[in-house]
């Protein structure tokens, strides 16, 4: 599949992928700031963004976007950074091409396997609920929005995936059906037989659960040349809530 992209920057390369739910835009700020030193490549990846849509959506298939990305831009090896659904994706393109990955950086997710999170499934309710014919305005949408999601910061990372089709209709630019069917498959974790021996940074945010104390022992035994770096006053949006500490860190892992 031929994924929509950004690219920025010269030097060493540098492929950022989202995480679920997400889109390439989020990520422009950070990969301008990183771009002053790499070849940045922010992909939408398959049922996301700009990106095609599809039924199949897995790791497997994923990682086969990815490859294909790779060698459309003529590509032998990289720096991967990924957060969250794109950290998983990062850690299986890592483990099973080692190859291809120089260093591999992971922001706010582990290698365990997870089952699948309420707020996962209240987002995506809440996302179908939009009916398109009546809420012709962003401000009636993020209305419709806070009874299920009151958090505005998070109304607003979703809304970033609305796309105005006409005049006075929006539409997503998320696959929600392919989300919904395949959440298990984005829940699993990363085999403990693989390893990926060079260099990595897991960094996570004080304010989340999403890497915790119980995923150190799978995370030294799948990739043992790791170190884990906690930003305070972060949640799981660890590279929203604190930029440029998150910069810093992922720049002095790429040195």
């Amino acid at each position: 599949m031929e994924l929509f992209k950004h690219t920025m920057g010269n030097g060493d390369p540098l492929v950022i992928l989202h995480g679920l739910y997400g889109i390439s835009d989020n990520w422009y700020t950070i990969g301008k700031a990183l771009a002053k030193r790499h070849r940045v490549i922010i992909p939408d990846l398959r049922n996301h963004g700009r990106s095609p849509h599809a039924y199949i959506f897995n790791y497997l298939v994923m990682t086969d976007d990815l490859l294909e990305l790779l060698d459309s831009e003529g590509l032998s090896s990289v720096n991967l950074l990924g957060h969250s659904m794109g950290g998983k994706l990062a850690m299986h393109l890592a483990t099973g091409y080692p190859d291809l990955v120089n260093r591999l950086i992971v922001a706010d997710i582990s290698p365990q396997t997870t089952s699948v999170r309420q707020h996962h499934l209240t987002l995506l309710q809440a996302m179908k609920s939009v009916d398109f014919d009546h809420f012709t305005d962003r401000k009636m949408i993020d209305s419709h929005l806070a009874s299920a999601i009151p958090s505005p910061a998070l109304r607003r990372f979703i809304m970033k995936s609305l796309v105005r089709v006409a005049p006075d209709r929006f539409a997503w630019r998320i696959h929600l059906e392919a989300l919904e069917q395949n959440l298990d498959e984005i829940m699993e974790g990363i085999p403990d037989t693989q390893r990926f021996e060079k260099p990595t940074l897991f960094i996570r945010g004080a304010d989340s659960d999403y890497i915790t104390e119980a995923d150190f022992s799978l995370m030294r035994t799948i990739f043992p040349n790791h170190r884990l770096e906690t930003i305070n006053q972060a949640s799981h949006w660890l590279h929203a809530d604190q930029p440029e500490t998150f910069v810093q860190l992922v720049m002095e892992a790429l040195r």
